[in-house]
């Protein structure tokens, strides 16, 4: 054997050796958990950047795209890109518009390397705040740069490669990925599959809805529409693994084939059968809207929908006019079974409308205020339920706009439909009326989802089951009609793809959906007080609103309820925490402090000090606390005892308005003098804004600061010495810590967090 076959074959074994020794880079093993932990908070749901979606295999494969789905301009509907649900891999979605970010581009590399060289090679500096040229948050005009318009992107943005403005990835991390980019970029990802427990459940709720017969398929399209936006988790089943209900055109038993309409109630085609598909893809917050199956509810759905002797005698279409008014397609159902199925999971159905499935809530929440409270009227006092001649009355004029997005009938579908709504609601005024004045027994107390409080933060918002928080300024009260309406109107119909026309139609119409919830609370004050408080919601061009759109309030029949005289919205506030303490699933002791004493019991000693202390900043007016115009809606607050304990608090700043009736120029209508703070355990937001870590100690310093800082500058030293900037060196850490407590607290709510609004304070 010659000397230089020796040699190459020494060589070649050598390089055998090499390449045992670095494994093969896995998608699921190595890539998809730094995308999860540097890039899924930004690159999640509709609002991704770009539409890139970081949380799956197929998300990245299908690439970015120029088109934002969020455009309240278009004045034609765009064609759905739902991720596993409008095309499936990577030649569909490019038919759609979408451009590979994975794949080389001839000698380039490919788009994503390239995005992640640049930021890799100008990192920003420890936690100092950004340069004001980066621009963050909803207002950013992401340039979406295609590959060859990279060199233009990086020339003219030489700071903002990716991850943008955040600490970015690791030297192990970057080279993990760029090696993984460098390879092809495949992708191993292997869908979720059901366990074996889950399969039989989800045989069994598959034949529940796919039953023969009239009433069972009337029954099954109602459910299907009522948890179409639900991550479904069996009670007894695997931690993480979700399901949602989907239609298909093949039986239980086989592969899904997946009908895709844009909404749940739109045709579906001749024969289709409802499933129970595994939710893919990393689970995001913002999108986590749970809801749990057991046996249990199967005997309470059977129990509810089943038992009864009503009959059907004909389907109802899936045409515009059955969509608009879900009252008459299914009034075949009982409307009580209906309204108390509803009420058993009330925060599931507020979520689907308040936290919504469109991931960023500003088409609807600029009409409702920062924070509130919901309660429900009981089954028996609700005339829509007991009384057949009132629902015949009501159920024609319960129709809701939105199915006809003609532009230039806006105005005149607007008023058709207002119109409708003000006929029934002075029907409902008179019709009570006649009743026994309401009492207690008039509301709903039958679990702990009769007492929920929400809380918007400008352009998203949360719902939490108790009354957190001081007695607001305004209380919604849901009866059937209204609770089915606003999910109808918010969640079913909405089209989040839909053009200008839909969605003013259904911002508008949320606003009378607001004032109806109004009115129905105000005929448990007294009546005297009823105009007061009104006047009070709607001041200033609130008053031209209330001439203009709503129907006037019943200012006459007495309440039963015996209220103070001085403050009834404030004393009925405190009787309901009195009478319904048990279904109170949080108290609020920081926030309501009523003695010397505000603070949990049974915590850790350092922890009632620093709950003592932050007790000080509730509910305080902004006269008395002269920088919470530098706060955010939604900070969180890290408390970290010397044990290693620690409790993540929600510091919501509830901004003030004069009024919320108007769809356009919100800012002219802040009263920034009568803003307030909410502190709160627990995660109340899926949108952090900012974040501060601070030793249990250094509470009541941190609290004295806040109360002592009168301007931005003295406000920034807060920030400098408690702050996790974007910039932190530790970002990650802490913000992924806010995932890790939601799933110590209450595991079936984790989710990754959103920080696209994520402040450079």
């Amino acid at each position: 054997m010659s000397y230089r076959v020796v040699i190459s074959t020494v060589l070649l074994f050598l390089s055998w050796g090499a390449l045992a020794q670095t494994p093969v880079i896995s998608y699921t093993r190595d890539i998809q958990p730094i995308f999860t932990e540097k890039c899924v908070a930004c690159h999640a749901c509709y609002d991704s950047a770009c539409q890139l979606n970081l949380g799956s295999g197929e998300g990245a494969a299908r690439g970015a795209s120029k088109t934002p789905v969020y455009d309240g301009d278009r004045s034609q509907a765009a064609a759905p890109t739902r991720l596993f649900y409008d095309a499936f891999g990577k030649r569909a979605w490019q038919q759609k518009g979408f451009y590979s970010v994975l794949d080389a581009q001839g000698s380039q590399a490919a788009l994503m390397a390239r995005m992640l060289e640049l930021g890799h090679r100008t990192p920003l500096q420890p936690n100092a705040k950004l340069p004001d040229d980066i621009v963050l948050g909803l207002n950013r005009d992401n340039q979406c740069a295609m590959p060859a318009e990279f060199d233009g992107y990086a020339s003219s943005h030489p700071k903002q490669g990716m991850p943008l403005a955040v600490t970015g990835l690791t030297d192990p991390q970057y080279q993990t990925l760029q090696r993984w980019l460098a390879s092809g970029a495949p992708i191993d990802e292997q869908g979720l599959v059901p366990s074996t427990r889950e399969a039989l459940q989800v045989v069994q709720w598959e034949n529940l809805l796919n039953a023969p017969g009239a009433r069972q398929s009337l029954v099954g399209r109602w459910l299907f529409e009522h948890w179409f936006l639900a991550h479904i988790y069996f009670k007894d089943g695997e931690p993480g693994h979700f399901f949602q209900w989907v239609r298909s055109r093949t039986p239980t038993g086989q592969p899904i084939d997946l009908i895709n309409t844009r909404r749940p109630n739109d045709d579906p085609g001749a024969q289709f059968y409802y499933r129970l598909w595994p939710v893919q893809g990393v689970i995001v917050h913002k999108t986590h809207i749970t809801y749990p199956l057991s046996a249990a509810k199967m005997a309470r759905v059977k129990s509810l929908f089943y038992n009864g002797k009503w009959q059907v005698s004909a389907l109802p279409g899936y045409g515009p006019q059955s969509r608009a008014n879900p009252f008459a397609t299914f009034e075949a159902i009982p409307a009580q079974a209906r309204y108390q199925f509803m009420l058993d999971n009330a925060e599931y159905f507020v979520r689907t409308f308040i936290r919504g499935p469109v991931c960023r809530g500003q088409i609807a929440t600029d009409v409702i205020r920062d924070n509130f409270w919901a309660l429900f009227q009981a089954p028996e006092h609700d005339l829509y339920i007991t009384d057949p001649n009132y629902r015949g009355q009501a159920t024609p004029l319960l129709a809701m706009p939105g199915q006809n997005d003609d532009v230039g009938s806006v105005l005149s579908l607007w008023h058709d439909y207002r119109d409708k709504r003000n006929k029934y609601e002075a029907l409902r005024r008179d019709s009570y009326a006649e009743l026994p004045a309401p009492s207690w027994s008039t509301l709903w107390a039958g679990n702990d989802n009769a007492l929920l409080s929400i809380f918007r933060h400008f352009d998203s918002a949360s719902v939490t089951k108790g009354l957190i928080g001081d007695v607001p300024q305004t209380m919604w009260l849901f009866d059937y009609p209204l609770l089915e309406r606003t999910y109808y109107q918010l969640a079913v119909n909405f089209d989040v793809f839909g053009n200008v026309s839909h969605q003013a139609q259904t911002r508008l119409y949320f606003d009378l959906i607001r004032n109806g919830a109004e009115q129905n609370f105000l005929r448990l004050m007294p009546a005297d007080s009823r105009d007061g408080y009104l006047d009070d919601w709607y001041q200033s061009s609130g008053k031209f609103k209330m001439w203009l759109d709503y129907e006037s309030i019943d200012n006459d029949k007495p309440t039963a309820l015996k209220l103070d005289a001085k403050d009834p919205k404030r004393d009925f506030a405190l009787q309901l925490l009195a009478r319904y303490g048990e279904l109170n699933a949080k108290p609020d002791p920081i926030n309501r402090c009523d003695g010397a004493y505000c603070s949990r019991p049974n915590i850790d000693l350092a922890l009632q000090s620093a709950e003592q202390a932050l007790s000080r900043l509730a509910s305080r007016p902004a006269a008395g606390l002269k920088v919470i115009d530098q706060l955010p809606e939604a900070t969180l607050l890290r408390v970290e005892t010397l044990g290693g304990q620690r409790v993540v608090y929600s510091l919501l700043r509830n901004r003030a308005h004069s009024n919320v009736a108007f769809l356009l120029g919100e800012s002219l209508r802040y009263q920034p003098g009568l803003d307030t703070l909410t502190i709160f355990p627990g995660v109340l937001s899926s949108y952090p804004n900012f974040m501060f870590n601070i030793p249990a100690g250094e509470v009541p310093a941190f609290v004295e600061a806040m109360e002592n800082a009168k301007d931005a500058d003295q406000f920034e030293k807060i920030v400098e010495r408690w702050g996790i900037r974007r910039s932190h060196p530790q970002f990650w850490q802490y913000f992924h810590d806010l995932s890790r407590y939601i799933h110590e607290t209450d595991p079936v709510e984790e989710g990754v967090l959103d920080m696209n609004r994520y402040e450079n304070l």
